[in-house]
């Protein structure tokens, strides 16, 4: 079988390729009837079966059926000018993965259709990995570029010692991580003392620490706040506005996001792959 990666052998297009669609937005989709069509489903009303084990699978593997399934309505023509509407279904390339799994195996495009989806899925899911480790470097460093105005704004209300600012960061944590403090959230998320809580955040839970800070640091400079007791609540405060968001937003709360790989190991591989690069541009100019 050859590799298909958008093209097959002889540079011809993959068919599910050519039936794919893109909106405006410059995202791609598929129509189920013409899925349906290329997988030679003669009644789309077997293929409505096979949509609807799809998005089962959606649902158990955590993700919102509504962002990879859209139920439209569109009008086909019928001859004479006449047009009736049909209920379709917009599939994203993970719906068309789902949906190629639970179609009938007996078909040979379906068996094709399943390596196609599996390759194309997987490269996808590299590059989403790839997106989420530049977002995380990128989030960590303004994380520690904002930590250090945030000590600033802290030391002129008068938070100077290392313990009261201690102290004074728990508070933060505390708003945000719903009572949370540093040491408990290690516990929580199976960290070691050794490892730093921000390292092993995703791009979702260090946005909304660096979100935290900066507010923080804002408030305490804006509000003129003075005294270590006002400084803490001021932080607690904070935090807590930023938990009450995400609940409102139907987010996740920040203690129950997964842990990620420590951020020091992604930007030593970065490292490494950027070291390849430039010894294998300088090879291929001598």
């Amino acid at each position: 079988m050859s590799n298909e990666s958008g093209d097959s052998a002889g540079g011809h297009l993959s068919p599910f390729e050519r039936i794919k669609r893109t909106n405006d937005a410059g995202m791609e989709f598929w129509s189920s009837r013409e899925f349906a069509g290329l997988l030679s489903y003669g009644d789309y009303r077997n293929f409505e079966g096979v949509i609807e084990k799809a998005k089962l699978s959606c649902f158990n593997s955590g993700h919102r059926i509504e962002d990879h399934f859209v139920d439209v309505t569109e009008m086909v023509a019928i001859g004479s000018g006449a047009e009736r509407p049909i209920k379709t279904v917009l599939l994203s390339r993970y719906a068309c993965y789902l949906a190629i799994q639970n179609a009938d195996p007996k078909k040979e495009i379906v068996a094709h259709g399943q390596t196609y989806f599996a390759i194309q899925t997987r490269r996808q899911e590299l590059v989403d990995e790839s997106i989420e480790e530049d977002r995380r470097i990128l989030l960590r460093e303004e994380m520690r570029r904002h930590n250090v105005q945030l000590a600033d704004a802290a030391r002129d209300a008068g938070v100077i010692k290392p313990m009261d600012y201690a102290i004074f960061q728990n508070h933060g944590y505390m708003g945000l991580y719903g009572g949370l403090k540093q040491e408990a959230i290690h516990r929580r998320k199976g960290l070691k003392k050794s490892q730093k809580i921000l390292d092993h955040m995703g791009s979702t839970e260090l946005a909304a620490n660096l979100f935290r800070a900066t507010q923080a640091e804002e408030k305490l400079r804006r509000d003129e706040v003075k005294g270590k007791d006002a400084a803490n609540r001021t932080h607690h405060e904070v935090g807590a506005k930023v938990r009450q968001t995400i609940r409102e937003l139907g987010g996740t709360m920040p203690e129950d996001l997964p842990v990620a790989e420590s951020i020091k190991k992604i930007e030593t591989k970065q490292r490494k792959q950027l070291g390849k690069a430039e010894l294998s541009a300088k090879k291929k100019s001598e």
